[in-house]
């Protein structure tokens, strides 16, 4: 995909269309610097923005990614290469996406299991030294429970990153 040839692509149809930079952002609720780095070719519109960008602009994603208006001949062959061109350019695949989330996931909460290792930990030292077997079998089953409930927030975590609300991957 050549930027700059889609930079000026959106820059047109968005004149033919008789808005400026400004009120196309507007109604994208982004930027107009933002539209302006599309239009110069130094970015590209994020996933979430470009159905909707395509609508205000009056084409479709196909010739948004193509940098042209495309006759009916054109467009199974602009169709395959884009959707080619977009899975080689895609960042990160399902199970990356996934493997990075839990670890920002544990990066974030590193400090609270800590604070729970360091408690189950007290209560099986204070449960020896007082000789009381109750603290140690609840402290011994503290330390599933807890496990359990953080993996499943971890979970949670990870699929409301990875997932949209239908299942779809972001």
């Amino acid at each position: 995909m050549d930027q700059i040839k889609i930079g000026k692509f959106i820059a047109s149809c968005r004149k033919e269309q008789g808005m400026t930079q400004a009120a196309l952002a507007e109604k994208l609720g982004i930027s107009d610097q933002v539209v302006s780095k599309w239009e110069s070719g130094k970015s590209m519109p994020d996933l979430d923005k470009i159905s909707e960008l395509c609508g205000y602009l009056g084409i479709d994603v196909n010739e948004l990614l193509s940098g042209e208006k495309l006759t009916m001949e054109q467009y199974k062959e602009h169709a395959e290469r884009n959707l080619i061109e977009t899975l080689n350019r895609s960042s990160f695949t399902l199970k990356e996406k996934i493997e990075f989330y839990k670890k920002k996931w544990l990066k974030e909460h590193i400090a609270f299991m800590v604070m729970l290792a360091v408690i189950i930990v007290a209560m099986l030292v204070a449960g020896v030294i007082m000789k009381n077997s109750v603290v140690i079998a609840i402290a011994v089953v503290l330390f599933p429970v807890f496990h359990a409930i953080r993996y499943n927030s971890m979970m949670i975590y990870v699929e409301r990153s990875v997932y949209d609300a239908r299942g779809n991957q972001q």
